[in-house]
């Protein structure tokens, strides 16, 4: 008996747990949540089963199979690190669909016992005598009344010539004619009359496959059509229900050797009847051992079985019981369900899911990849900050994921449901941001529309508002947005009237708020209402051992976008990567590995050092560099404004396009390079 450890008491473990409890092949050791009033655990206690808060107490070699219902990646993760070689982990969703398989598989095991049951009932409780033979003449079956009518044992009759038995049988005489014969007289060599009907046994396709003859006395006729049809009922029934079934299904003999399948069978496996009948039970196994063996030597059905079959390798579930009559092994059947159609379910939940996610928020906790100390800090606060109405103020070098943040913060508040507005304070002028973000009246200024519009804190309404590089607000907007922290209450542009909201304000910046308070740039009441919840957010140069699961997850997304299929970086990529100091952090690293993946040849699958850009380990030392201008005959003004151009340029290059970081380095400000950009045409695609 295997024992199963469970993790997870929600809904799903106790589902599985009563499943798993009822069934004799399986033992749950113990049922783990830390939540110890969770329903699982009350229903494990009341099974007499085992609980606890860590399954890394119950976890042991002795465990064969941990079942994880939690959904949480890590806790998956981690049992499959700590558990042994023989453990098997199943995650909650395939045991879930195991679980219904086993369900729907007994079902159809105890479905077709019942038929097969009857099937016997019927021969054997009529009075009618049965004999029925092979295409060669050889009795396959004889049943009670026959034994009755011949004084015949069954034991002996059964495998013999039908002439060493009853030599003035006309049953060969059948399958020679292939012809009914109706209520034929004849006399048994015991003396007793009977009335014989025999009819040739000839499939659908017209193969002969034998004959029987029913015999009964005369007065009983009627009564043997009655029971002729019901047979053929029962075996139309037997037929449909495994031909129609969309479950693959296999049965052997007790030889192991194939002696059915179904249509659903070939669509799987690509094998053909010819393939498999009369062939060993290992015919169709392309990887793995064959389940119906062990089913055959052990007597006892497997369940949930991964294997691949057929010449396609086809990915499938298993589940296999021995077919057991009056205490005999007559062999084993199988069920097969396709892999690829749960897999293809998946992704189009995936797909869904990632639909849904752009209406709005795009990102949740799980979309963050880090297991360092200091981000799963940061996490843990993040998680904590969206539970509450509190304002977040997110803090981090450019490029770490603070929008990440904030996304996840408001798709794990009480707000998911309603708007998420992000606002970029630094790329718009002073006049235009305040107009979008507390909205203006009609007639507050030229060219506003016909009466007014609202402003993104109204469209925040009741939801979460993301300011990014709040930092570069002017000294008005800030004290604007210390109002509405201080009072919950905007006033358009141009209007009296105070409009009440109700907005989770998440802010960001990449700067020392706290020095520019001292420079007098940054109100320090304002600072204050933001840095009621700070989360810093570690940059990647402080967490490299993170860069091979971040580079996986960024591949991942470079597959998609580009339509590659590369699997992941070799052991020396890696290292080239830990090497660098990536001051653009984790937007610089998809960067390179973008770069990476589009210098990779199409047969390569996964990035090597070679295939990566030379990285820049030195921090840019070169801004005072001079760019060679060549001297013109021109006006001083334009060889200035041309040397300026190009020095923007440079600089933006230098900084993969990050205006922040190339702004700091050129000691203007942030909207200052924007106009900049704009006079002199420096357009983005010239900064990748």
């Amino acid at each position: 008996m295997q024992k199963v450890l469970i993790v997870g008491a929600g809904k799903g473990g106790s589902a599985l747990l009563t499943i798993l409890h009822e069934t004799e092949m399986m033992e749950v050791v113990a049922m783990v949540d830390i939540n110890q009033d969770a329903p699982g655990i009350a229903l494990a206690k009341q099974l007499g089963v085992l609980t606890g808060q860590n399954w890394r107490d119950y976890i042991s070699g002795n465990i064969d199979i941990v079942v994880d219902t939690t959904g949480d990646e890590k806790v998956f993760n981690e049992i499959r690190e700590k558990r042994s070689k023989r453990t098997v982990i199943i995650p909650g969703s395939v045991a879930h669909i195991t679980a219904r398989l086993m369900e729907e598989k007994e079902a159809l095991i105890t479905n077709f016992k019942e038929e097969t049951y009857k099937h016997d009932l019927i021969f054997n409780s009529t009075h009618d005598g049965m004999i029925v033979i092979d295409e060669k003449g050889y009795i396959i079956l004889f049943n009670r009344s026959a034994e009755r009518m011949t004084e015949l044992n069954k034991v002996d009759a059964l495998g013999k010539h039908i002439y060493d038995v009853i030599s003035a049988s006309k049953l060969p005489r059948v399958l020679h004619t292939r012809e009914t014969e109706l209520n034929q007289e004849m006399v048994l060599e015991n003396g007793r009359k009977v009335i014989s009907t025999r009819i040739p046994m000839v499939n659908e396709n017209g193969l002969l496959m034998g004959a029987f003859a029913v015999f009964k006395d005369i007065t009983e006729v009627v009564n043997l059509a009655e029971e002729i049809t019901n047979l053929k009922e029962i075996q139309t029934m037997l037929e449909a229900i495994i031909q129609s079934s969309d479950e693959a299904i296999t049965v052997v003999d007790e030889e192991g050797r194939g002696i059915l399948i179904n249509p659903a069978y070939t669509r799987i496996t690509g094998l053909e009847q010819d393939e498999v009948i009369g062939k060993p039970a290992n015919t169709d196994i392309s990887e793995g051992e064959s389940m119906h063996m062990q089913v055959l030597q052990t007597r006892r059905p497997v369940r949930g079985v991964r294997m691949k079959v057929g010449p396609s390798k086809k990915d499938v579930i298993v589940n296999v019981a021995p077919i057991i009559v009056d205490s005999k092994l007559k062999g084993s059947v199988g069920v097969i369900h396709d892999m690829s159609e749960i897999k293809s379910l998946t992704n189009e939940l995936n797909r869904a899911r990632q639909i849904i996610r752009t209406l709005e928020a795009k990102y949740s906790f799980d979309d963050i990849v880090g297991a360092s100390e200091e981000m799963q800090f940061a996490i843990e606060q993040a998680k904590l900050g969206a539970k509450t109405p509190a304002t977040v103020l997110l803090r981090g070098e450019s490029g770490t994921g603070k929008e990440l943040f904030a996304h996840a913060i408001h798709n794990a508040s009480d707000r998911k449901y309603n708007k998420f507005v992000r606002v970029n304070c630094a790329a718009l002028s002073e006049s235009l941001l305040e107009s979008e973000l507390f909205g203006y009246e009609e007639g507050a200024f030229s060219g506003a529309k016909r009466g007014g519009k609202r402003g993104l804190f109204e469209e925040a309404h009741n939801g979460s508002i993301f300011l990014d590089e709040i930092g570069e607000l002017s000294a008005n907007t800030q004290a604007k947005l210390l109002r509405v922290l201080q009072e919950h209450e905007i006033t358009r542009v141009g209007g009296t009237k105070t409009i009440s909201i109700n907005v989770r304000v998440i802010a960001a910046t990449n700067v020392n708020l706290e020095k520019g308070i001292g420079k007098g740039t940054f109100r320090e009441d304002l600072y204050y209402r933001l840095n009621r919840m700070p989360i810093h957010i570690p940059p990647l140069r402080m967490r490299k051992e993170e860069i091979p699961a971040l580079s996986m997850h960024l591949i991942h997304k470079i597959n998609q976008d580009y339509g590659r299929n590369v699997e992941g970086l070799t052991e020396d990529a890696v290292e080239h990567l830990k090497s660098y100091n990536w001051p653009g952090n984790v937007r610089e690293l998809e960067n390179v590995l973008g770069r990476a993946i589009i210098f990779m040849a199409f047969h390569e699958t996964f990035i090597q050092a070679k295939h990566i850009q030379p990285l820049q380990n030195e921090e840019v030392a070169e801004e005072n560099e001079m760019i060679e201008v060549s001297i013109k005959e021109q006006k001083l003004s334009t060889l200035v404004e041309e040397y300026e151009g190009r020095v923007i340029t440079e600089i933006l290059h230098r900084y993969d396009g990050n205006k922040t970081k190339a702004a700091k380095v050129l000691g203007i400000s942030l909207r200052s390079l924007y106009y900049k950009l704009e006079k002199y045409n420096i357009a983005n695609n010239s900064m990748q």
